[in-house]
């Protein structure tokens, strides 16, 4: 335990670091192809980083446990957690891989072609997992995905549900016949509708479908499912409220809907770890305010609000 962690950290974050590097082309390339692009940038990505970065930037004390390689990128990344506040006591550096990239083009019509090398995120490993015990049973709120390897992030779910930490499981990306911990470990189980029809096989295009995936998912054991909709706002349901409510979306003009999801998970963490005496309706009408605000800007963390560009009344 380091001495900047002698004090327990609200809002725990495992998941993945990725830098996205995108080039703007008119079309693209063919096998053996190059061709000559007009627009690049690279940012910072990865679902569990990005949610931790909408949840500090709401005010959330975070802590983020990853690993990234000990390379430009890696140190870029930890200084960016740093940059926003987050503890990075568990932010791991290692050799054996570099830190995880994706590859992107885009044609002139907004198709892409993208290579995702996951490296650095598929090795954080059980012994990391141990040396950030006290971190994780001391938290109000820890939050997993699917870009580490799935041994990991259950096992970082199991160890918070066996200390009473309240847990938010966001099974992305999806993959079919997740093992049943995943669903009783998870206070709050957080997808979209295409991560709903692969864990359930019921095709989600509308509320109605929304509500019937979402008993399916309680009914293993969730404490809470939130199915997002996109435009279309969430269903949402309770161990305590089964019946399905429908929370709508704001109608915005959407610029970039990139890393919206992530905005909401990220402030859903931040709502339960220090407004816990809300309903997660109410909290999840605030989510999804705040994700609304994301979709208005271009890129993924540079879109997520800071909390005093937010109105006081989500505070």
């Amino acid at each position: 335990m380091s001495e900047q962690l002698s004090k327990n950290v609200p809002v725990v974050f495992i998941g993945s670091c990725m830098t996205d590097m995108v080039s703007f082309a008119s079309r693209l390339p063919k096998a053996g192809e190059t061709i000559h692009g007009h627009r690049f940038f690279s940012g910072f990505g990865g679902k569990g980083s990005n949610q931790c970065i909408q949840a500090a930037r709401l005010g959330a004390e975070t802590l983020v446990i990853c690993k990234v390689g000990k390379d430009t990128f890696g140190d870029n990344y930890i200084q960016n957690f740093r940059n926003n506040g987050v503890f990075t006591d568990f932010a791991f550096q290692t050799e054996e891989a570099s830190t995880g990239v994706a590859l992107i083009i885009v044609n002139d019509e907004g198709q892409n072609s993208i290579v995702i090398v996951a490296g650095a995120n598929l090795l954080l490993d059980h012994e990391d997992l141990k040396m950030a015990t006290y971190a994780i049973g001391g938290a109000r709120v820890l939050c997993s995905q699917l870009e580490v390897t799935t041994a990991v992030s259950l096992e970082a779910l199991r160890m918070a549900h066996a200390k009473g930490v309240k847990t938010i499981f966001n099974p992305a990306p999806a993959i079919p016949n997740l093992d049943q911990d995943f669903y009783t470990c998870s206070d709050v189980f957080c997808c979209n509708e295409s991560e709903a029809e692969i864990l359930t096989g019921i095709p989600v295009n509308k509320q109605e479908d929304a509500g019937k995936a979402g008993s399916i998912l309680l009914n293993r054991g969730c404490g809470a499912v939130i199915i997002t909709l996109g435009v279309q706002g969430c269903v949402l349901m309770s161990s305590q409220e089964p019946s399905p409510k429908h929370v709508p979306a704001r109608n915005v003009t959407a610029v970039d809907t990139t890393g919206a999801g992530d905005s909401f998970v990220g402030a859903l963490a931040f709502y339960m770890a220090y407004y816990p005496n809300l309903t997660l309706e109410e909290m999840v009408q605030r989510c999804s305010y705040i994700a609304s605000i994301s979709v208005q800007a271009q890129g993924t963390q540079t879109s997520f609000p800071y909390k005093k560009d937010l109105p006081a009344s989500l505070f």
